[in-house]
């Protein structure tokens, strides 16, 4: 673990991000009753051109202080996941004290102030609920001007709930998130960004400077945000743990007796080096080496396509079994997820790890509004990690777990595409759900996760089809640059996209983004006959009735001519160009470019050899195609094909399974 000099201030270094959120913090951890003692002063300064009038707080763990709450509610209807708290989940965040403080005559000074507790109250800005406190707002006695500095000092106590939204206790494992009274985003309208907590949404905050001091059990292991500056060990079986991190949004930690610890540090030329903490579980020592190797693929891969990790450090954490806190990201610190029985090429620790060290980029970096707009995170890191773990590791092996999801059973020789597979899957079932467009925090819970996660990567594996790879990833990495330590918004994005690939966008994310739209197009029908005219046709100066082969002009029979007409349609209403290919026997192709536009085209040509296979989007460039089996038809179907393949299959998944039952026996 790094050491260093305790920083000053704020402005110790040279600033990454604005830094107008400044967050000194005092915890104290009660194991055995499960509650954190805090104390914070928070340097605020307004960066908005207009005077902030009050300030507004997201208490989030308040969201399971009782069933009455938003967070709750909307659990309800998410029949995938339990609605009901155990009694120990139940939680809140209860601020004691607020203090505007006053300048300091000397530093030894105790803080003084205005007394604002009397002022606090709890708002609902999302759906009026009365009964919701994950917002509280206080006014203040004058409005801070904008470029003006103000300090508040709060007292609170909070219980630590059995993990819930992956934050919490399991026995004595403690992940801690979201776990302090924290300032909103204001705004440059004057109005505070700061929503209620909602089950199917994350969070947004402004960066700055935290200086956080986390009294433990004495010989616990401790990983949080930032570098290490000291452990001071206390009277009582205590010690206190003293964390820095600059330019950050956001401060999480855990603490367990149980965790081992590894070390590596990652190297790369052209990038930063980044030592590495891994705080794992013991009966997890044989996946260490994967927890690094994962780590370091996403800090080179993302590194060198988009920009570089800005910080010398990360902390993976692999949470307790059961603890619930797997597959979330935190600045400089992120948990991952696994098994004791994880076979390699299975998806753990390496996808979560992928992911959630990702999440550095797309999240950490650059910081967008999760709340309303959570696809530009989650869904450019769902593209990304796919791409990386292709590139890292190839193609993913199906995997089957059986006994409770215990035993692993793996068919290697089946692979799939790591963007496509469960993406597509998961897009499916959202497909009329709501528009992209909408508010995050507005989606209806249950399917929000298939269009932040799901619709986006298959968008953007679109455009890389569409635009070559080379195009998108100057897109994403002029974005990165453009944006990071900063918040933008999807406009930000779009604009970025037409700038670069020299295109008008526009109708494309018309169709992906701003509409609910279905996508399937399907090859109707094919037809290819030796070509004959029969009727009145003009020979040696008359028309007699032929029902010949065609003649050319001069009389004489053309042989070999065949007509082939193709019906291609559009069965869903999303509208993106196509291209349609007819493939002819001699190895002939004629291809076109299809708008899209109306519900169907025919397709009429004459060729010296009839027609093999139509197909519509043969590269497979639209990724949101939601049924790829109707792309496709051959002129003479070829039935022998389907029974060889399935065979095929359906023979090795016995064997692997005979195999099983003889490894069982």
């Amino acid at each position: 673990m790094a050491t260093g000099a305790w920083p000053v201030s704020a402005q110790d270094s040279a600033a990454l991000s604005p830094r107008n959120a400044n967050y000194n913090i005092r915890v104290h951890l009660d194991p055995v009753q499960k509650t954190l003692e805090g104390s914070e002063v928070i340097t605020w300064k307004n960066i908005q051109p207009v005077p902030a009038r009050e300030l507004q707080f997201h208490l989030y763990w308040n969201a399971w202080k009782n069933t009455r709450s938003t967070w709750l509610r909307e659990n309800a209807l998410r029949p995938s996941r339990e609605s009901r708290l155990r009694p120990d989940s139940y939680a809140y965040c209860d601020v004691k004290t607020l203090v505007l403080l006053s300048e300091a005559k000397n530093p030894s000074d105790p803080p003084a102030g205005a007394d604002l507790t009397a002022q606090m109250r709890f708002l609902s800005p999302d759906d009026g609920n009365p009964d919701d406190s994950t917002v509280m707002a206080v006014a203040l006695p004058k409005p801070v001007a904008p470029g003006a500095t103000i300090r508040l000092a709060l007292n609170w106590k909070s219980q630590i709930p059995r993990t819930v939204a992956r934050t919490g206790f399991r026995g004595n494992f403690f992940f801690l998130a979201q776990w302090f009274p924290k300032l909103g985003v204001f705004q440059s309208d004057g109005t505070w960004n700061c929503h209620q907590f909602h089950t199917h949404t994350e969070f947004f905050a402004d960066y700055g400077v935290y200086d956080v001091q986390i009294t433990a059990p004495a010989g616990w292991l401790l990983g949080a945000t930032g570098i290490s500056y000291g452990v001071t060990r206390n009277s009582g079986g205590t010690a206190t743990h003293r964390f820095v991190q600059e330019d950050v949004h956001d401060f999480a930690w855990t603490t367990s007796p149980d965790y081992r610890e590894a070390t590596r540090r990652f190297e790369h030329p052209g990038l930063r080096p980044v030592d590495m903490r891994l705080l794992y579980q013991p009966e997890h020592a044989s996946q260490v080496d994967r927890h690094f190797r994962a780590t370091e693929a996403a800090l080179r891969y993302y590194g060198t396509w988009y920009g570089g990790y800005p910080y010398g450090h990360i902390t993976i954490v692999d949470p307790a079994y059961g603890s619930g806190a797997g597959g979330m990201e935190y600045p400089t610190l992120f948990t991952a997820g696994t098994r004791y029985l994880a076979p390699f090429g299975g998806g753990q620790p390496e996808g979560v790890t992928v992911h959630e060290a990702g999440h550095q980029f797309w999240y950490g970096i650059v910081g967008n509004n999760e709340f309303e707009h959570a696809w530009l995170d989650e869904g450019f890191n769902s593209f990304s990690d796919a791409r990386t773990l292709e590139t890292a590791y190839g193609p993913t092996a199906y995997m089957q777990r059986f006994f409770r999801g215990f035993f692993p059973v793996m068919l290697r020789e089946i692979s799939a595409s790591r963007l496509l597979g469960s993406r597509m899957n998961d897009y499916r079932g959202v497909l009329r759900s709501d528009a992209q467009a909408t508010p995050t925090f507005l989606y209806y819970p249950e399917t929000a996760s298939g269009i932040t996660y799901s619709l986006t990567a298959l968008w953007l594996g679109t455009l890389e089809r569409t635009l070559g790879w080379a195009t998108l990833q100057k897109i994403m990495s002029t974005h990165f640059e453009r944006w990071k330590f900063k918040h933008p918004r999807p406009e930000d994005f779009f604009a970025v996209a037409g700038e670069v690939s020299g295109r008008d966008l526009t109708p494309f994310f018309d169709e992906v983004h701003r509409k609910a739209a279905v996508f399937d197009y399907a090859v109707e029908s094919v037809a290819s006959e030796e070509v004959k005219t029969t009727g009145y046709v003009q020979r040696n100066g008359k028309l007699v009735i032929s029902e010949a082969k065609d003649l050319s002009s001069s009389g004489a029979p053309v042989q070999n001519v065949y007509e082939t007409r193709v019906v291609v349609r559009r069965l869903g209403d999303g509208i993106l160009p196509v291209e349609v290919l007819l493939k002819f026997r001699n190895g002939e192709e004629v291809r076109d470019i299809w708008d899209g536009k109306n519900t169907w085209k025919l397709y009429t040509v004459t060729r010296p050899a009839k027609l093999d296979y139509a197909a519509v989007d043969p590269a497979r460039k639209l990724l949101l195609d939601t049924n790829y089996t109707n792309n496709s038809r051959r002129f003479e179907p070829q039935s022998d094909l389907p029974s060889v393949k399935w065979a095929s299959k359906w023979m090795i998944w016995l064997q692997d399974f005979l195999q099983t039952l003889l490894f069982l026996a």
